[in-house]
């Protein structure tokens, strides 16, 4: 929506500087999602210990900001996504099927059917959305090619149209997730590269050195994290 505004505004040359924000704000909650994984679990049932202890009302209000910010985060996805498509109904469809296997994985979360490691998840879903990031950091590099603020507009790495079309429902939902072009610009797979490499490095390089310090860990020895 703020770079629709400024494009509509005229204000493409301010484009650099909101592409810089976004791309900052995804990495940071990358690495914010693995410091947080480990204590996530501990400082819920913190949180509502401290709310049985204050009774029903605090309950409520422990359980709205728990899941309010997703549900409103969900909600201007799905908006925004039946806006840019111009089809009311097949966004919908897939929102309400996305919705009720949500409900289904919390049920079976719920009954104890289903176990989940957070390190893990969010080590994993992190190392994707590193991906993502970086796609969106390519996709801002291209608009500023279009915009002329950047330079190489026609210069094309390669092109894979032919065998990932653009309109195709698997070009759409890698568009849609990793910001996947078929025919990127020179300049979009360096500065995508450039920034994947070094990141994913940091993200999953002090997890591996901390699996390693564990295991040369002596046994009766505690460990000092």
């Amino acid at each position: 929506m703020l770079i629709a505004y400024l494009v509509k505004t005229g204000n493409r040359s301010r484009l650099a500087p909101v592409w810089t924000g976004v791309a900052i704000a995804v990495t940071w909650m990358v690495f914010w999602m693995r410091r947080t994984a480990r204590h996530l679990k501990s400082e819920l049932q913190d949180r509502l210990d401290a709310a049985l202890a204050l009774g029903t009302g605090a309950l409520v209000i422990t359980s709205f900001f728990a899941v309010g910010r997703e549900g409103l985060e969900t909600s201007l996805f799905i908006w925004t996504a039946v806006q840019a498509s111009g089809d009311g109904v097949r966004p919908l469809v897939g929102a309400l099927l996305g919705l009720a296997t949500s409900v289904v994985l919390g049920w079976l979360f719920y009954k104890g059917t289903l176990r989940i490691n957070l390190a893990k998840f969010f080590r994993w879903t992190g190392a994707m959305l590193v991906l993502v990031a970086a796609g969106v950091l390519a996709y801002g590099i291209h608009d500023l090619q279009e915009g002329d603020l950047l330079p190489g507009l026609r210069s094309l790495a390669f092109d894979i149209s032919g065998t990932i079309p653009p309109e195709s429902w698997y070009g759409t939902l890698l568009k849609g997730v990793f910001n996947f072009q078929p025919d990127p610009t020179v300049l979009q797979v360096i500065v995508w590269l450039l920034y994947l490499v070094p990141v994913m490095i940091l993200f999953l390089v002090p997890e591996r050195t901390r699996t390693a310090t564990q295991r040369r860990q002596p046994v009766g020895r505690p460990s000092t994290e």
